[in-house]
């Protein structure tokens, strides 16, 4: 008998039916996406929504193709990385959503700690919320 998963959720709750192999950490981070648009290089600074050790995701004005070829770069480090097109979302305001993967697996490309892959985001402690303390015995 095969064991069922649950759906992977992103830090908005948004349900993907592929478990996920990194947790994704919400954090905007300055990058730069450089590649073809058509017959023209293009460079265009964005900044991350979310970031895993396999990509991240940006809002991109540039049009750009599932499986497309790029290069990003670390705005702080001015580290790059190639990276393909594996998702493109919503648009708002003139931009898209586009996921990123990378080559290979790059979790010191943000310069983060990832949380540990058992992490529950809805687990996390909010800021402003009371906790509950025991009184201490002498």
């Amino acid at each position: 008998m095969s064991k069922l998963t649950e759906p992977s959720r992103d830090a908005e709750g948004k349900t993907y039916a592929e478990p996920r192999r990194t947790q994704r950490v919400r954090i905007g981070m300055s990058v730069i996406l450089c590649g073809i648009d058509g017959d023209k290089p293009f460079e265009e600074k964005s900044r991350t929504i979310t970031v895993n050790a396999n990509g991240c995701l940006v809002l991109l004005a540039t049009k750009v193709k599932r499986g497309q070829s790029l290069k990003i770069v670390n705005s702080q480090t001015q580290e790059e990385l190639a990276c393909t097109v594996c998702f493109l979302g919503e648009s708002r305001d003139g931009k898209s959503e586009v996921a990123f993967e990378f080559s290979e697996p790059a979790p010191k490309f943000w310069r983060i700690a990832f949380p540990p892959s058992d992490w529950d985001p809805a687990e996390r402690k909010r800021a402003g919320t009371p906790t509950v303390q025991t009184p201490r015995t002498r």
